[in-house]
């Protein structure tokens, strides 16, 4: 895991942007499912960032449904759990939705969400098609902006003081969360499609803690809180959902076709 002090520090300034993002995102056309394939009942499980709970993604989730997927929220109300708990429900949250669905399920994770997302696909790539991160710090989860870093710490101490439903600060060092770590660590296996969103702009999350090994990366004009109501973002989706499901993108006029979003590698 690359050292905190490699990173630099995030312009929070810039998260200022949020309803800029949405008042957009509610006149492009991607909102309105136009160019977006029918996904036919693909099986979508959304994950929230640090301090967020489903809610944070239901505009996504809507978005989702709209389009043909068959979404499922991951049961967080706020997500300040114990790594390795929060991820423990989540895979049994997980297996549940592959069977009832009778396939693999896309996974879309938010920040502290996405590190979830991947410790997911690599602990089960049985079960996950693919995972798509937005503005994840999977090199770093600490690679955020000081005055993010402060409720981390904060959150820990609660934790340590025994409130349940926090992590502890033994969370990033102790025995409990060590096997997370190790997978978090790890590269997400070939057969499993794996996208990560950026920023430059991120005001919270340093951009470089986000070039996960293995990704296809993808940046864009974004703040962090924003990814999940940003067009291009959007657009990015509903193209990796489709590469999970093993379909090519449909060409735009005379244009050739954008080749399928590449999996892990």
């Amino acid at each position: 895991m690359t050292p905190l002090s490699s990173f630099s520090l995030p312009p929070i300034w810039r998260e200022g942007r949020l309803g800029l993002e949405l008042a957009a995102l509610l006149r492009d056309p991607v909102f309105r499912g136009e160019g977006v394939r029918d996904a036919a009942g693909q099986p979508v499980l959304l994950i929230p960032g640090f301090l967020a709970g489903d809610d944070s993604l239901a505009l996504m989730t809507r978005w989702l449904r709209r389009t043909g997927h068959y979404t499922r929220r991951a049961g967080i109300r706020a997500n300040v759990d114990c790594s390795t708990s929060a991820v423990d429900r989540l895979e049994e949250r997980l297996q549940v939705m592959a069977e009832t669905r009778g396939q693999k399920v896309a996974v879309i994770g938010q920040s502290r969400g996405g590190n979830f997302a991947k410790v997911l696909a690599v602990r089960r790539p049985d079960l996950v098609s693919g995972i798509v991160t937005l503005g994840s710090p999977q090199l770093d989860p600490l690679a955020v902006h000081p005055l993010v870093r402060a409720p981390v710490y904060a959150v820990g101490t609660l934790g340590t003081l025994r409130v349940r439903g926090l992590f502890r600060n033994s969370c990033r060092t102790g025995g409990c969360c060590e096997p997370f770590w190790a997978d978090l660590a790890r590269r997400v296996p070939r057969n499993v499609g794996y996208l990560s969103v950026y920023s430059r702009s991120d005001g919270i999350v340093d951009w470089r803690a986000c070039l996960d090994e293995g990704a296809r990366h993808l940046e864009v004009e974004s703040s962090h809180c924003g990814m999940g109501l940003n067009a291009h973002v959007y657009r990015a989706t509903a193209a990796a959902l489709r590469s999970f499901r093993g379909e090519r993108p449909a060409a735009r006029g005379r244009a050739a076709a954008q080749a399928p979003l590449r999996s892990a590698a």
